[in-house]
């Protein structure tokens, strides 16, 4: 059984998930708003819910029937340079009703931000007894936020002997194909549906890392995998990788280091398998079998 405060911790960090997926939703919500009322604010900011954007939207709501105003006292830094370009964004028309929806949005989510500051205040305070492989975490790649240490704290705990090797915990978290054979015949190797909290995770920090180009052992990797299999079995195998790389950095207190990740457990030395079985193998490797007197 876990500690109970890494069971806590998991449910902190699980909620704070799901505050995350309300704030984007309500995000979504309110350009689709503005789209309908055909203010075009999102294809000159790259965020609606900057600050900028933020001021120009409040001055609309004021009085939704006119958009005629003096936009440069609203806006920051380089966004001055297209003042033009939000000139036309917001020429569109709100009615009543989806003025009164803006509101209801932009007050939901300034409310989720509250909450969730909230949240984030109890789950630092719960994970302080951590810090050490917090520490340790975040020394590797892509993953720089304590948050992001704190989830993957949450879901794998801070004991890896639960875990006989990495491959054990890299199937736990769903990361291994699965292995779907009957009758002779291969079906299908997808990865299973296993981790649905860790393998977004693992899967969100592998996409920032092959970015980068601070980690080549990994980028390289990636781009190999990537003309033969594609982005998203590539990302799998890197997000992989990582959780290799971080059960052997938490099972031995060790900070990242480039070789973590080619780390494998040995087979036993007294492991027996019989003549038939290595000519199986040997043959599933697409080697062809022939005699030795031939």
């Amino acid at each position: 059984m876990p500690p109970v405060d890494i069971r806590q911790l998991r449910d902190l960090m699980r909620y704070r998930f799901k505050l995350t997926c309300f704030k984007s939703s309500e995000k979504n919500r309110l350009q689709n708003c503005l789209t309908v009322s055909n203010i075009q604010l999102g294809n000159v900011v790259s965020d609606t819910f900057g600050k900028s954007a933020q001021a120009i939207l409040d001055k609309i709501l004021e009085n939704p029937s006119d958009t005629s105003f003096d936009l440069e006292p609203l806006v920051f830094k380089s966004l001055k340079k297209k003042l033009p370009e939000l000139c036309d964004a917001i020429d569109g028309f709100i009615t009543p009703q989806q003025a009164g929806k803006l509101k209801v949005i932009k007050g939901h989510y300034k409310d989720l931000e509250s909450r969730k500051s909230e949240l984030e205040e109890l789950i630092l305070a719960l994970a302080a007894p951590y810090q050490q492989e917090l520490a340790i975490l975040q020394t590797a790649p892509g993953i720089s936020s304590v948050f992001t240490a704190i989830g993957i704290i949450s879901e794998i705990g801070t004991n890896m002997e639960a875990f006989p090797s990495a491959k054990h915990l890299c199937s736990w978290a769903g990361l291994t194909p699965t292995n779907n054979e009957s009758a002779g015949k291969k079906k299908s190797v997808r990865v299973s549906k296993a981790g649905c909290y860790i393998k977004p995770l693992l899967v969100q920090c592998a996409n920032a890392v092959v970015t980068s180009k601070k980690h080549p052992e990994i980028r390289n990797r990636y781009l190999r995998l990537k003309k033969r299999c594609g982005h998203k079995k590539a990302i799998i195998a890197i997000a992989r990788m990582l959780l290799t790389a971080l059960y052997h950095m938490l099972k031995n207190g060790e900070n990242y280091n480039a070789e973590l990740y080619k780390k494998s457990d040995l087979p036993s030395v007294d492991r027996e398998i019989t003549v038939e079985q290595a000519i199986i193998i040997a043959r599933n490797q697409g080697y062809k079998i022939k005699s030795a007197t031939a």
